[in-house]
């Protein structure tokens, strides 16, 4: 029911290890962002990434109105929609070159607050990470 999706954006992905920045609304976050409103630490892993990785998608497919986009060995770009207007979040996860660390954004779309939803899914998914074992 995707009454608010916007537009997907053209911009995603990794850039000299460096994921899209968080735009300047406070409805975004992102692992790689220099100020305290739109910071979060990235996600961690004790595994392989190919094994953390697969673990993540497990994750996110399980995850209800939610759909993976684009996934490569250190990329995965999945779309988030909301239940009640379908606003759709971006969301992107960039697992850094021998660190253990996955960099992380997620992003609304449209709007300017999202509530500290874009927050919360990022936190959930650490937490659902570090009980899967990874």
């Amino acid at each position: 029911m995707r009454l608010l999706p916007g537009k997907r954006p053209t911009d995603l992905g990794v850039n000299s290890g460096r994921l899209k920045p968080a735009p300047q609304s406070p409805n975004a976050v992102s692992s790689q962002a220099e100020d305290v409103q739109h910071r979060i630490a990235p996600l961690t892993y004790q595994t392989t990434a190919a094994q953390a990785k697969a673990a993540l998608v497990k994750i996110i497919e399980g995850t209800p109105r939610t759909k993976i986009i684009t996934q490569s060995a250190d990329y995965l770009y999945a779309e988030y929609e909301s239940a009640l207007f379908g606003f759709v979040d971006d969301v992107e996860f960039y697992f850094e070159p021998d660190s253990k660390l996955v960099q992380v954004r997620s992003a609304s779309r449209v709007g300017r607050s999202d509530f500290g939803v874009n927050r919360a899914r990022i936190e959930d998914i650490r937490r659902r990470l570090l009980e899967s074992g990874a």
